[in-house]
């Protein structure tokens, strides 16, 4: 069976997305269903051929239920997976980086986990894509949105998703496993993890309220500032 080795850059990455708007469904199942449904090997073109009734006669037959009515894939999220096949992903829905002309004073670059919008909404290992912030007391920008989907192909996943954003000095998440988090730590990344979520201009504007008041000696520290000015304080955020 072709696997996501022996295909195009942009043949792997729509059937990653697809299996991730797919409940319970792994890359490799949905590797089965499709080359169960193509003859000859997984292409951009070939994957155009797939249909919403051959996704879900596959997934019916996985699951035992020879009419394909009582599946546990809902129909909505296979017709989401088949325009994704069909290259008809939208990205209107994710917010658009500026470029900044100069840095502002005292800001420090922020990664949050996202998986729609702009919202702090994922895992640190499952997570679609990063946004990236520049904050500083009084300003944020966003200034790139950084796709994950290929570290699903890596052989050290973890390690694909820290290089991303090794640019970054703070990564709020989620969720985050134990050596992950270790990986974030050793790249010099300080983890946040807010595992109710929420959007990221109010965890951000929570985070530009610390930075304009009495930041950790961690945080004050990124900012440039003195030992000797550096106070300890308490807060409700979950440090890794």
């Amino acid at each position: 069976m072709q696997t996501p080795m022996n295909m195009s850059r942009d043949t792997a990455l729509r059937i990653a997305l697809a299996a991730r708007v797919l409940p319970g469904i792994g890359v490799g199942r949905l590797l089965e269903m499709l080359h169960q449904s193509i003859e000859g090997p997984l292409t951009e073109e070939s994957l155009q051929t797939v249909t919403v009734t051959n996704l879900k006669t596959g997934f019916a037959s996985a699951d035992g239920e020879e009419d394909g009515e009582d599946i546990s894939v809902g129909l909505p999220a296979i017709k989401d997976a088949v325009r994704i096949l069909w290259g008809e992903t939208v990205d209107s829905d994710l917010p658009q980086p500026v470029v900044l002309d100069t840095l502002p004073e005292r800001s420090i670059r922020v990664a949050i986990a996202s998986n729609s919008g702009e919202n702090l909404d994922g895992h640190f290992g499952s997570c679609l894509r990063f946004l990236i912030y520049q904050v500083s007391a009084e300003e944020k920008a966003l200034v790139d949105v950084r796709s994950a989907l290929e570290a699903d192909f890596s052989d050290d996943r973890n390690g694909f998703r820290v290089d991303l954003i090794r640019d970054c000095q703070v990564l709020y998440v989620v969720s985050v496993g134990g050596p992950a988090a270790a990986k974030v730590v050793r790249a010099d990344i300080y983890p946040m993890k807010r595992i109710e979520g929420g959007m990221a201009a109010d965890i951000l504007a929570e985070l530009q309220a610390v930075m304009a008041g009495s930041p950790p000696p961690w945080l004050a520290k990124l900012l440039g500032v003195a030992a000797e000015q550096r106070v300890r304080f308490s807060r409700s955020d979950e440090v890794l």
